[in-house]
């Protein structure tokens, strides 16, 4: 089974912005290369296994490899927060993993709150809310993983309301069950959002020593 890197699609754009970011020191560049190598090899593997249990062909359209390249950005737009970060224009600072353990819980709070009867709507809009104020003034993440983020965060205004209409429709009629079952599939995308963006603040704490940014981000 070839590798989703292998994909022509995927080449191209890894060595665009290996080229656009030649400027950055080789040991960041290569860090950056590996990270968009992981989420795209994630992002695809699922396609390679249904293509391989399928009909045996383990390649991958070029429809949905734009899809996954668009969702991750531009080669451009990667090597601009990349080269800000570098210069100093997005300030390069690790912050206290206690105030990035607040954000994140922030960020997969909302779907929660919302089993809580006749305010949980509110407080889970009110989570979300202090989830992008703080993520969008943090400094560990990029222009990119924010806006990444943000769409992970508010995925469930979109998630929820379809999943339940669909189940409801497959258990005829509307239900606390399948409101609850919709809920649980809506966490699915935040907390995949939290995991990226805990992981990346972890690389930047040791990548400064223990250098940390006090409590409240940049």
């Amino acid at each position: 089974m070839s590798s989703p890197l292998s994909q022509p699609l995927v080449r191209t754009f890894l060595s665009s912005v290996e080229r656009l970011t030649a400027a950055l020191p080789a040991a960041w560049r290569e860090e950056l290369l590996e990270d968009l190598r992981e989420e795209i090899a994630a992002a695809l593997a699922d396609d390679l296994d249904e293509d391989a249990a399928g009909d045996g062909d383990s390649a991958i359209g070029d429809e949905r490899v734009r899809q996954v390249l668009d969702w991750i950005g531009t080669p451009e737009e990667i090597a601009a927060d990349a080269l800000a970060e570098e210069s100093g224009s997005i300030p390069p600072e690790p912050e206290d993993a206690g105030a990035t353990w607040v954000t994140l819980g922030l960020a997969v709070l909302p779907v929660p709150l919302c089993l809580v009867p006749g305010v949980g709507i509110p407080l889970g809009l009110v989570a979300a809310l202090g989830a992008l104020v703080r993520l969008w003034r943090s400094a560990p993440w990029v222009r990119r993983e924010k806006r990444q983020a943000t769409l992970f965060v508010l995925s469930p205004l979109v998630t929820v309301p379809v999943l339940t209409v669909a189940l409801s429709l497959a258990l005829d009629g509307i239900s606390a069950p399948a409101f609850v079952a919709s809920l649980l599939i809506a966490l699915t995308l935040p907390v995949v959002g939290a995991i990226r963006l805990a992981r990346s603040a972890a690389r930047l704490r040791e990548r400064a020593g223990g250098r940390v940014t006090p409590a409240g981000g940049g």
